[in-house]
């Protein structure tokens, strides 16, 4: 694709997705479309649609971000096409899904649908769909894994620590993740990450905060029994993948809040295997004390790790009358909102970044790092699925 098409299509869709209104119908039209031409992929979706229908809006909004990069964008193209085996499309149907998708543009766009802007549409929309394709039927490893839960434990009201025991290996890179679905919650795929590297024997860990109102995370969260079965898709993401600043000798800086701490956790085990790591300083962020609930583990590889430098912060230092467990670290904490403790405790434009967190906080410690000179290109983060 040339540079002016990238750019026609960046500006159009940020004016179909410039309001949550207009978010929800071109997904509502999506999947309507969808339906309506292909009834048999219905059965792939879940029975309620609550949550689902803007995770399309989502994941194109990062695929059209980097459409003038490819190299940074394929490869999560090809990653889907892989992912997408787990539901037994075949990898030929991917196109109904790229024809809906333009069909909904096209009806959001209304009487300024142009032939340029059709025409480009059609050129994202094939590459996306070939490298998808392709992926898909050239991958020959696992279409799914199956997993055994062998550990539940609650670190706080409403944080678990789940560990299963795969039926195979999953060789994915410390920092990606995983859809996962659970007992009880038929095609209701969650994407979670991975707390741990991969692990040649098949053991995986997650740690999964219930959501208020969640279909999915109260019931993982409450209801999780040793000896069920999850269904694991296979990984995405491009964070553990990264070695761009590795080349460039660049030193890292790591920015979590809660359980965002997982995709850095895993990367921090699988370094401290190593002897060549460049300066590394990790801000863990929550709104209270008892949020950072694994940060014992991060001073654990901090005392055994030079290179590693741990910064714990929350937004209030009290914890909450109406909380009933463990009051959180005892160690000191700096106080205030993650990214502007960030911004201000030091200079970090040399370094490579990486945010996890919610689609809220990444935005906000992503503009506060911009403000104090961090080239974007450096800052890195998976879409919010």
């Amino acid at each position: 694709m040339d540079s002016r098409q990238c750019s026609l299509i960046r500006t159009n869709f940020e004016s179909l997705t410039d309001s949550p209104d207009r978010t929800h119908a071109l997904s509502n039209s999506f999947y309507s479309i969808l339906f309506a031409r292909h009834p048999e992929t219905r059965e792939f979706f879940p029975a309620t649609m609550a949550g689902q229908r803007d995770r399309i809006v989502r994941g194109l909004a990062h695929i059209v971000d980097g459409l003038d990069r490819p190299e940074s964008v394929l490869p999560l193209v090809r990653q889907l096409g892989r992912e997408h085996r787990k539901h037994g499309l075949d990898p030929s149907r991917f196109a109904c899904l790229t024809e809906a998708l333009a069909l909904a543009v096209e009806q959001a766009n209304g009487e300024n649908w142009t032939r340029d802007l059709a025409e480009s549409w059609c050129t994202a929309l094939d590459l996306i769909t070939t490298a998808m394709s392709e992926a898909a039927e050239a991958d020959e490893g696992p279409a799914a894994w199956v997993g055994t839960v062998i550990e539940h434990r609650l670190v706080t009201d409403d944080i678990a620590v789940i560990r299963l025991q795969l039926d195979k290996p999953m060789d994915y890179a410390a920092g990606q993740y995983v859809s996962v679905q659970v007992p009880g919650r038929l095609r209701m795929w969650r994407y979670l990450s991975p707390a741990i590297p991969a692990d040649r024997t098949g053991l995986i860990e997650f740690h999964v905060r219930r959501v208020s109102g969640g279909w999915v995370s109260p019931s993982i969260v409450r209801h999780t029994q040793v000896g069920e079965t999850w269904v694991l898709g296979s990984p995405l993401g491009s964070l553990g993948a990264r070695d761009d600043g590795d080349r460039a000798g660049r030193p890292r800086l790591m920015i979590a809040s809660g359980t965002g701490i997982a995709p850095i956790r895993a990367q921090l085990m699988a370094m401290a295997q190593r002897t060549d790591n460049l300066p590394t300083h990790v801000f863990y962020s929550g709104r209270f004390p008892y949020d950072l609930y694994d940060l014992p583990t991060l001073e654990s590889l901090a005392r055994i790790s030079p290179w590693l430098t741990v910064v714990p912060v929350v937004e209030n230092t009290e914890t909450p009358l109406w909380h009933t467990g463990s009051s959180g670290p005892g160690t000191a904490v700096r106080e205030g909102v993650v990214g502007q403790v960030v911004a201000e405790h030091g200079t970090w434009t040399d370094h490579d970044v990486q945010i996890c967190g919610s689609p809220s906080m990444v935005r906000a410690t992503t503009f506060r790092l911009r403000a104090a000179g961090v080239p974007v290109a450096r800052i890195h983060h998976d879409p919010q699925p």
